[in-house]
């Protein structure tokens, strides 16, 4: 069965100004971060889709149609302004359907959401995510808390599984993990299921967590898709498309 997902997000623009003596000159940088996640996911049952968070502003759906076309929307590193604050809205002032209520209803009524840390994930770095009491936390499984929310994490930290009978846990080789830089803080809902969280010595913070909403189903991965929370080690690693593929495949099954 093939599964149709949106990833929306994981794209950033860098300036930089170089100072050589009396002269100085800029450089500006376009970023793409969820390539190894695309990478992943090439050539299996996932169909992915990859909307830029630059893209987002105008090209994601308005409309209920656009999402009905996806099993499952993955939202990562991309902050809840950019759904609120189009360009019709921001610049010319004009009302517009508010993005985050079609995405909670779209899950209630059977839609399938994941979303993947990052500084512009949750409540994110100086709070700017601003996912908290947003239509779409009511969707997830996972509140968010009202401070910036990055557990960093420089010496590294491995996860331990809560669940280790939940589907997602299933097919990843033998051994630890690989080593992982940081998450953001969440807090479970009552009715979720914490699947794997960090070692108590950093903190216990969840790191996969299963929920529903209505009809639908949701999930949180809290760290990163790729660096630098995840190490290059950790997206070349055997069990990284094994994460993808489970939690997209528990979403969808019913």
């Amino acid at each position: 069965m093939t599964i149709k997902a949106l990833l929306v997000g994981e794209s950033w623009v860098t300036s930089e100004t170089h100072y050589k003596g009396f002269d100085q000159f800029g450089s500006v940088h376009f970023h793409l971060g969820a390539q190894p996640m695309v990478d992943a996911l090439k050539d299996t049952e996932v169909e992915l889709d990859w909307m830029t968070a630059h893209e987002a502003a105008e090209k994601f759906p308005f409309e209920r149609e656009g999402l009905d076309a996806y099993d499952v929307l993955i939202l990562s590193d991309i902050g809840s302004n950019t759904f609120l604050l189009p360009p019709d809205v921001w610049l010319r002032s004009k009302p517009v359907p508010n993005r985050l209520n079609l995405i909670r209803d779209w899950v209630a009524d059977g839609g399938n959401l994941m979303m993947v840390g990052g500084y512009f994930s949750f409540q994110g770095i100086d709070g700017r995510a601003r996912w908290r009491r947003t239509p779409v936390e009511d969707a997830l499984p996972v509140r968010c808390l009202p401070w910036d929310d990055r557990v960093e994490i420089p010496e590294g930290a491995t996860l331990q599984s809560v669940a280790s009978d939940h589907p997602v846990m299933s097919g990843f080789p033998a051994g630890d993990w690989p080593l992982l830089l940081g998450v953001n803080e969440v807090e479970p809902k009552d009715d979720a299921t914490v699947v794997a969280r960090l070692p108590d010595h950093q903190g216990g913070h969840p790191l996969i967590v299963t929920g529903s909403y209505g009809k639908g189903r949701s999930a949180v991965w809290t760290s990163d898709l790729g660096p630098h929370w995840l190490p290059p080690a950790f997206c070349e690693w055997d069990g990284y498309p094994v994460l993808w593929r489970n939690l997209i495949s528990w979403l969808v099954a019913r």
